[in-house]
């Protein structure tokens, strides 16, 4: 009786040992056709990305000994398609892994700056620069025209230069105060926010992308960002917007209310909690549909940690806020 009980046992025990194998055998196929998947789109581009780099790169190089038409159309061209490469590589974020994000973006950084240097060469302007202040706590300066234009991410020193030096609008080095940007002075523009502490800032309209950068203790409630939020050493802070991609890093106790079409990458972070957008404002509706946001597809709870790669088992460094400890009133 013992001897047939100890065989069923074993029975049982083989019997486990077949299902348990067929289950990994099914998640190292599954695993495999993902990561193809990954491999055809990362194909597809750096096929398409470098290409496209080499091609205006070519437009430039025209515009040496040609007459002043030619260069002014070859810049022109050289401007919009460089705009469009920067888009696309906004849109492929999710499918590049840190080493040939940071290649593609010193790539396009590369361009950028040899864009401006074609254009201070060949049709050169009379440096000068003015703006509107409206309130004295806005301290973003403005830079000469031979300044590169911000790439895809605040992530490092060269970037943070880029950065501030496309910024015609945003708040920096600023403590205890309460500081605002109207929608025409945003509109479609980027937008950095730097060296922050225990600050108010709304942002009403629709920047093209938002930056922020050492930020600590500070309330920051933004309109529609058309393309990407990029966020670099923040904590304690509470943060609402709605975006296209969402990027944050070294980031810790921050609350983020979020609107995001495509997902959420964090890295580097802890205690970052998510809940959906809810500020309002009048023009919010009208700010939406400037920034081409799919007002239906929120994908807040989406989030991607690059610190947190075991399957199936949820990352600690972030959480969903309880809907009883969410921000009701914004207004107080």
């Amino acid at each position: 009786h013992t001897g047939s009980s100890g065989g069923a046992v074993k029975m049982q025990e083989r019997l486990q040992k077949r299902h348990q194998a067929r289950i990994e055998d099914a998640e190292r196929r599954k695993e495999a056709n993902e990561s193809r998947a990954v491999s055809e789109e990362n194909k597809y581009f750096f096929s398409t990305f470098y290409s496209e780099l080499a091609s205006i790169e070519e437009l430039l190089s025209g515009c040496s000994g040609a007459d002043r038409t030619t260069v002014t159309q070859n810049l022109e061209e050289a401007t919009t398609r460089t705009a469009q490469l920067q888009k696309f590589l906004n849109d492929n974020l999710l499918f590049l892994n840190p080493y040939d994000l940071k290649k593609a973006q010193a790539a396009l950084q590369k361009l950028q700056a040899s864009l401006t240097a074609s254009r201070e060469e060949f049709l050169p302007k009379k440096k000068f620069a003015f703006r509107t202040r409206t309130k004295a706590a806005d301290k973003v300066p403005v830079q000469a025209e031979d300044a590169a234009p911000s790439p895809a991410e605040a992530g490092s020193t060269e970037v943070d230069r880029a950065a501030a030096a496309s910024a015609q609008c945003g708040f920096s080095n600023i403590s205890n105060d309460c500081v605002t940007k109207t929608a025409e002075e945003i509109q479609k523009q980027d937008v950095l926010l730097t060296h922050l502490t225990n600050c108010k800032v709304r942002l009403f309209g629709s920047p093209s992308t938002l930056h922020l950068k050492h930020i600590d203790g500070c309330e920051i409630l933004c309109g529609p960002v058309s393309s990407s939020v990029f966020i670099d050493q923040c904590r304690n802070s509470t943060l609402a917007f709605p975006c296209q991609q969402l990027r944050t890093h070294n980031t810790t106790d921050t609350q983020v209310y979020l609107h995001v079409t495509s997902r959420a990458i964090i890295e580097d972070c802890h205690g970052v909690g998510f809940a959906p957008f809810t500020w309002s404002y009048p023009t919010l509706e009208e700010d939406f549909a400037v920034s081409g946001l799919d007002r239906q597809r929120n994908n807040w709870s989406q989030v991607d940690d690059f610190n947190w790669l075991a399957a199936g088992v949820p990352s600690p460094n972030w959480t969903v806020i309880p809907d009883e400890d969410r921000r009701k009133n914004w207004d107080t």
